[in-house]
């Protein structure tokens, strides 16, 4: 059986159909890019900016790595300038701030706790301090616990899933709004999980659930502002998240279960993320796209 698939117009061979990952565990959420084998695969030199968000300023929560650092290098494609607040993988910010930086634009690294509501507000004054604006609010960041047993579930597990899955989606996007524009967009990570109903991931599918209620329900609030509400639910993609939280056998096959038999890379997301936060994307607001590899597709 064929195990090509295509990269970037050159042909990459696979070990097998299943796109098996090297075994690999990382010691604790949520994850370092870096120390990942193989890399993840963020920027795809072949997709050429147009100016779609120029001028504009984007923050980016886990923007370090992953997803989130793939967007900040497409924005940065568009002429957007980036605010990347992150957690503490200081290693990872600095690569992603010299890749938006490489590309003539500037960047601003923020570390600290999202799951605290003073440093969402710290977060948004340090913008309008550097910049003076905010145009795009992608609500980007996670951690999941493997749990076979419902009754497994700790309240502490329960508490620091929500703490983080969640919460700051609203402290950072109610900190944000009172400074953003007609034209502006917010943009929430969510997840095929909440459209699956993921048995091993109860407490993280339910928060991602939360995530598409409330990108549909303030979408229809702010709309008279002029202000887009979208949200990203991707399928498996190979970030820190994974490595920091499956075991290295369920490393190994990690997206061969989806119909296009491998996982999704984060350069394979980003160009969806700028449609959301440009004026291509005008007349979309409280979605959801699915970014999947042919899985589950919700409405």
């Amino acid at each position: 059986m064929d195990s090509r698939h295509t990269y970037f117009g050159s042909e990459v061979k696979c070990e097998e159909v299943s796109n098996t990952f090297p075994p690999q565990q990382q010691a604790r959420q949520p994850g370092l890019e870096y120390l990942m084998i193989p890399r993840p695969i963020y920027d795809n030199p072949h997709y050429i900016g147009t100016g779609k968000i120029n001028n504009q300023v984007a923050i980016i929560s886990g923007g370090d790595s992953g997803i989130g650092r793939a967007v900040a290098v497409a924005f940065a494609k568009e002429g957007a300038d980036l605010v990347l607040a992150y957690f503490d993988e200081h290693e990872d910010a600095t690569e992603t701030k010299q890749a938006i930086e490489q590309l003539g634009q500037r960047c601003l690294l923020i570390p600290g706790d999202l799951r605290n509501k003073s440093h969402c507000k710290y977060v948004i004054s340090c913008t309008l301090e550097k910049f003076g604006r905010i145009d795009v609010l992608v609500n980007n960041l996670a951690v999941q616990f493997i749990q076979d047993r419902f009754l497994d579930i700790s309240d502490e597990q329960w508490h620091t899933t929500f703490d983080t899955n969640i919460h700051p989606f609203f402290y950072m996007t109610k900190a944000a709004l009172p400074h953003m524009t007609e034209g502006s967009s917010v943009i929430n990570t969510t997840s095929i999980n909440a459209y699956i109903g993921r048995k091993d991931l109860i407490d993280y599918t339910t928060t991602k659930g939360a995530i598409v209620g409330f990108t549909r329900a303030l979408a229809k609030n702010i709309i008279d502002q002029g202000i887009r509400v979208n949200a990203v639910a991707p399928g498996p993609i190979w970030t820190p998240l994974i490595p920091a939280t499956f075991t290295p056998d369920m490393v190994k096959t990690f997206g061969s279960d989806v119909p296009m038999k491998r996982a999704g890379q984060p350069y394979e997301l980003a160009p969806v993320y700028v449609l959301l936060a440009s004026s291509d994307g005008s007349y979309i607001t409280g979605q959801t796209i699915h970014i999947n590899g042919g899985g589950f597709v919700g409405s």
